[in-house]
């Protein structure tokens, strides 16, 4: 019982410290914004961002288009939704992958030490020494350039943070005296690891998980802005910016491509400031 009110009280403080980060509660207000227009908006008002309206070719903000047509005819602001839905979805998709590929490996290269430490460490570190932008370009080049290989791809190539960020933890968890209370009872490893270890680890893995999905989105947008990310018809910020690689186009329609521009930025900010917040909350140092 008394354990349980720790518990209750721990998470209420950090509950509190959360709702106290104005940074962090702006951007959890933009982010709900945000997804709640891309689910909802399409059904609202029957968004379409592949229909081509023949007597819009690139024509400018009106009443009937807000915020105008691309080259092909399509309504922008329904691309900017559907985009937006594409992107976000990549973004926190490929960030689950890395966590669930980094986490177990981390574990098991923490805890059991040895020859998996030796060689799941040293993956980590030949995966770290490419460029990984070069290497997404090569893999999806490779390998195809759908959604679900977009997201694979990224997500595969970014599992080096959360094992370093989870063995980093283990190593000085592994040495705590409930960790070695258990093993004295005869506990297994695999309940150890479940319920001493990786419950008292995944603070860390939390943080970085925001931080990924903010670098998962911008990696999506630059893979699309190249042209080997999500491919037309369907729509990303990444592939609405790729309008941008016209001069003429940068300067004169800044209505093709400036609201995906303002939407990206917006979002990573907002992914980044709540994980500001989520660090502050979770750090017993930080007074409120």
């Amino acid at each position: 019982m008394e354990k349980q009110r720790n518990k209750s009280s721990y998470f209420r403080d950090v509950l509190k410290k959360f709702l106290a980060h104005r940074l962090a509660m702006a951007g959890t207000v933009v982010l709900v914004i945000e997804v709640i227009c891309v689910i909802l908006l399409p059904y609202a008002i029957k968004l379409d961002p592949y229909s081509m309206d023949y007597m819009n070719f690139g024509s400018a903000p009106s009443a009937q288009h807000i915020l105008g047509c691309d080259d092909v005819g399509r309504d922008m602001f329904a691309r900017l939704i559907f985009g937006g839905r594409v992107s976000l979805m990549v973004g926190i998709c490929s960030a689950l992958v890395s966590l669930v590929i980094g986490v177990p490996l981390g574990l098991i290269a923490g805890y059991f030490r040895g020859w998996a430490e030796t060689v799941i460490m040293r993956c980590a570190d030949i995966f770290m020494s490419f460029p990984t932008m070069i290497l997404i370009l090569v893999l999806a080049s490779v390998l195809g350039q759908s959604l679900t290989t977009v997201t694979l791809v990224i997500g595969f190539l970014g599992w080096t943070e959360f094992a370093r960020l989870i063995y980093a933890s283990v190593l000085s968890i592994r040495e705590k005296d409930y960790v070695e209370s258990a093993r004295a009872i005869g506990a297994r490893n695999k309940t150890i690891l479940l319920r001493y270890v990786l419950p008292n680890s995944l603070a860390p893995v939390i943080i970085s998980f925001t931080f990924r999905t903010a670098q998962a989105i911008i990696t999506e947008s630059s893979l699309s802005f190249l042209g080997l990310g999500v491919q037309p018809p369907a729509a990303s910020w990444g592939n609405i910016l790729y309008y941008a690689q016209s001069i003429s186009v940068l300067s004169t329609k800044l209505y093709m491509w400036l609201p995906a521009g303002i939407a990206l930025v917006l979002t990573v900010l907002s992914i980044n400031f709540m994980g500001d917040g989520i660090r502050d909350a979770l750090d017993s140092k930080m007074k409120i």
